[in-house]
């Protein structure tokens, strides 16, 4: 054991408390921008601990940040708490049972992730406490992580600007450390204006915006042959215009989200969408104007913190696992496709083994898989920041992310053992970070190498702000 594993006793002391607020959190599912429930509990909680609290970080209601120790290096632990539209569950149950209400589901487990983070986060702060080491810690309440790029204002206007390294986390089906592997990505809406007229009597007065959406759809298809392979473009109808066959529409709009590997290749492509939309008004005599919603960096690597946290996760080993987890993980699995496990294994490049429904080990540093690759905001964390993620074993081997699967998991003790396992993974890297240096000096040179090939460029625009929503007036 080394001496920066002592922090694992430090967790398990709040596991227990750490567990029943992710079931909080789960029982109180917000969506993008709406969290204002979650982060008041996770406000609670962070004074009921003992951290001094900023709250509207980067002018966000819904983001907070808690601080603990004094001098030395800061480090950062980061949280989510956001659910999902669409994705509301019963827990425990192996079958399709959405709960009444809003529809909203922790389909993607970020209950856990917030409430793991914070866990970790407090255990660091009591092992400054009680070792008199120099050091700091925050745990940063990061909201909007699906679609609403949160972490990418937060980086935009400073909010990481003194930290010296970031750790987070994500609920998985394997327990590795992650590879830096994302898309960046951009959300932007092309409204269309043109003429209404009537479209039998005088059409040759209508200009349509509507065929210039499908119009600038037909022009991205064939835009999707001359593209890099590993490039992603998809569009979604906001507003067709009306339901009157017999009007020509004035008004139309469609939202695109553009990915890339990279941050050059992502702007690049973005340029040629846009070009796409301004053929398509052109061609229908009408206007566009081109709005950017948000948009992510794609993750940076950092050599010695993943190999520091894959330490970590050698020396505890897997998961604890028990056969009750087991046998709910295969009821689980009963709702799932074939491929949908074979997926899983693919992606962490193991040779699909249908009897096994929970991971119980650590994927070595060195095995990779095929990659699937989607898009977060910590991208923009780790252009900021030497920042590492771990994935931890937490639902049934195949459960597809953003799934009601995930949300009937979401609760079971199962989950409970991977957040709390996450919580010292992450606490342990960040203690080995604070006693070591040289390790510490190392991943911020690492972080600076990879600069100084590509600077940072934040992909959100200047003028474009986080889409706030308002405070429910139930909560005052």
């Amino acid at each position: 054991m080394k001496n920066s594993d002592i922090i694992w006793d430090y967790v398990d002391a709040k596991g227990a408390e750490f567990s029943e607020f992710s079931d909080v959190i789960w029982g109180m599912p917000e969506i993008a921008y709406t969290e204002y429930r979650s982060v008041a509990e996770h406000k609670k909680m962070l004074e009921a601990q003992g951290f001094s609290i900023t709250e509207n970080v980067a002018d966000i209601p819904t983001a907070i940040m808690g601080e603990a120790g004094t001098e030395g290096p800061v480090i950062a632990i980061l949280g989510e708490y956001d659910a999902l539209p669409g994705l509301s569950q019963e827990a425990g149950v192996a079958e399709y049972r959405p709960i009444p209400g809003n529809g909203h589901g922790h389909g993607c487990g970020h209950n856990m992730l917030g409430s793991a983070a914070l866990l970790a986060a407090t255990a660091i702060k009591d092992w400054l406490a009680t070792s008199g080491f120099k050091g700091r810690v925050r745990y940063y309440g990061c909201p909007a992580e699906e679609g609403g790029a949160a972490k990418s204002f937060m980086a935009r206007a400073g909010a990481f600007a003194d930290v010296d390294i970031a750790i987070s986390w994500h609920p998985a089906s394997f327990t590795r450390v992650d590879e830096a592997l994302s898309l960046a990505n951009t959300r932007m809406d092309f409204a269309f204006t043109g003429r209404a007229s009537h479209a039998a009597a005088a059409p040759h007065l209508g200009r349509s915006a509507l065929d210039a959406v499908e119009l600038m759809n037909v022009g991205v298809n064939y835009l999707r042959e001359h593209v890099p392979a590993d490039s992603r473009i998809h569009y979604a109808m906001l507003d067709s215009g009306g339901i009157a066959p017999n009007v020509v529409q004035a008004k139309a709009k469609v939202r695109y989200a553009i990915r890339s590997t990279t941050l050059p290749a992502m702007f690049h492509l973005l340029e040629r969408v846009k070009k796409v939309a301004k053929g398509a008004a052109m061609m229908t005599e009408t206007e566009v104007e081109i709005t950017t919603i948000s948009a992510v960096s794609n993750l940076l690597g950092n050599g010695p913190l993943e190999q520091a946290m894959q330490g970590c996760m050698d020396r505890l080993g897997g998961v604890p696992f028990d056969e009750a987890d087991r046998a709910f993980a295969r009821e689980i699995q009963a709702t799932l496709l074939d491929q949908d496990i074979e997926n899983d294994f693919l992606r962490v490049g193991i040779e699909t083994d249908p009897a096994l429904p929970l991971h119980e080990g650590v994927i070595p540093f060195d095995q990779r898989g095929e990659p699937m690759i989607g898009s977060t905001d910590l991208g923009d964390i780790s252009w900021v920041v030497p920042t590492v993620q771990a994935r931890v074993a937490t639902h049934a081997i195949g459960t597809p992310g953003h799934s009601w699967q995930i949300t009937a998991q979401g609760k079971m003790p199962a989950a409970h053992k991977g957040m709390i396992y996450a919580a010292k993974v992450m606490a342990g890297t960040g203690v080995e970070m604070l006693l070591d240096a040289d390790q510490l000096a190392a991943a911020k040179a690492d972080h600076a190498r990879r600069l100084a090939k590509t600077p940072y460029t934040c992909p959100i625009p200047t003028e474009v702000n986080p889409p706030l929503q308002p405070r429910p007036a139930d909560l005052g």
